[in-house]
């Protein structure tokens, strides 16, 4: 169980989160939804670890050390390497795990083995956005947060990521995202919105105009 409580943090007079409380149980896909600068990608980067709340705590229960993925809106690949080379990377060097999971894993059910020659800036949007899920999950993490997955992808990269999510999910891991989009909406199990600072569950699956009126 992932669970951050009573989570607050300021930017200068700002209080951008104030006292956000959210649990992501195994096999959960939690979608949060919100205007520009409302909080999203500060409380996504809290729940990952990269950045720090100013009051609060965020726990998981998981044995194995950090147990939270995350895959922010803008790409952490080195542009120059391959996509081997950036894969060692994140494996820190355990090239048998690596082959493993470009076999049966996370980097095989993403399709990452043909693109292993090539430069990372010869791929296209949503390659890189393929190679850098399977990079996040080099420690089998139980939990994966994506900033805006489908951001600037064809429909065709779009599907074959929320494909991974569901097949993420069916195996036992809890998913949080953000996203505008209502097809990545639509795998969502448990839906929030962050406004003025605190979230608020909604049902899901409401419409594109349902969401709107209540943003």
């Amino acid at each position: 169980m992932l669970t951050a409580t009573r989570i607050y943090k300021r930017y200068g007079r700002r209080e951008i989160l104030k006292g956000v409380d959210l649990t992501v149980a195994p096999g959960a896909c939690v979608g949060i939804i919100g205007g520009n600068g409302c909080g999203k990608t500060t409380l996504l980067s809290i729940l990952a670890g990269t950045l720090k709340a100013d009051k609060g705590q965020v726990e998981n229960t998981e044995a194995s050390g950090d147990s939270v993925a995350y895959v922010p809106q803008e790409n952490p690949l080195i542009e120059e390497l391959t996509v081997k080379d950036n894969l060692i990377l994140w494996y820190r060097g355990n090239k048998q795990a690596m082959k493993e999971d470009l076999e049966t894993g996370a980097a095989a059910l993403l399709g990452i083995q043909p693109m292993l020659k090539r430069r990372v800036d010869q791929l296209s949007g949503g390659m890189k956005k393929r190679v850098s899920i399977a990079c996040a999950l080099a420690g089998h993490e139980a939990y994966l947060v994506l900033d805006e997955p489908g951001a600037a992808l064809d429909m065709e990269c779009k599907a074959q990521i929320r494909q991974y999510l569901k097949a993420y999910t069916a195996s036992g891991g809890g998913v949080v995202l953000t996203s505008h989009e209502i097809a990545e909406l639509s795998i969502c199990t448990h839906m929030y919105i962050l406004k003025n600072g605190r979230l608020e569950e909604i049902e899901s699956h409401l419409s594109e105009q349902e969401l709107v009126r209540r943003m």
